[in-house]
């Protein structure tokens, strides 16, 4: 088998990633998204918390020093959750009580802000790679058919047919491996959302019904 047909066999299921299958693109009405995920750009508070309306001060989160760093402490990913869970469980059980649903209405909302922000930015980033791969396959194409050229003529120059080949194998690889990625990167909004939801019912679990 040709290279230039190698690389083809292999990336056709990648090329469909990259650019998104009909079923993908009904689904998320957007033919760029190259996830199977749905597409969803932003969460709302609806969708992670059940418990009593959020009282507009609590956009003041971030006034509260104490606030800020638990914020930035418990939505980190890199602390394991029942980590984080059990900061949030100590931090409720420290306040006064006639401060604990205030304080703790303007945790769940920064945590919410906080993540869904960087949420946001992850999707940002994977249509901004599904770009990049898109351009990266078609010059794949191009290269691959510039290799079979080359190969067609009789008298075609060895080396540099060999090397050509070489940096067709090579980019190939770039490219395969680029997807690879994606997939994993794919899970990171789902991912976000699964903590934000975990953090968000330990902080309803503290407030106190009137």
């Amino acid at each position: 088998m040709k290279r230039s047909e190698v690389f083809f066999a292999a990336s056709a299921g990648l090329v469909l990633l990259a650019s998104g299958n009909a079923a993908i693109a009904a689904a998320n009405n957007d033919p760029s998204w190259p996830c199977v995920q749905r597409k969803v750009p932003e969460l709302s508070i609806g969708q992670v918390w059940n418990g009593p309306d959020i009282p507009e001060a609590a956009k003041n989160w971030d006034s509260d020093p104490k606030i800020d760093d638990l914020v930035g402490e418990v939505a980190a990913r890199r602390n394991p959750l029942d980590a984080a869970q059990k900061q949030i469980v100590e931090f409720a059980g420290g306040l006064p009580k006639e401060q604990l649903n205030d304080k703790m209405f303007m945790l769940f909302q920064g945590v919410f802000d906080t993540l869904n922000r960087e949420r946001e930015q992850v999707i940002s980033g994977i249509s901004r790679y599904a770009d990049k791969q898109r351009d990266m396959a078609e010059d794949l194409r191009k290269e691959a058919s510039t290799v079979d050229a080359m190969r067609a003529k009789p008298d075609a120059d060895p080396e540099e047919l060999d090397r050509a080949n070489e940096r067709l194998t090579w980019e190939t690889r770039i490219f395969e491996e680029r997807v690879q990625s994606l997939t994993y990167v794919c899970e990171v909004p789902t991912i976000i959302e699964q903590r934000l939801y975990g953090l968000s019912k330990t902080i309803q679990q503290s407030i106190v019904k009137p």
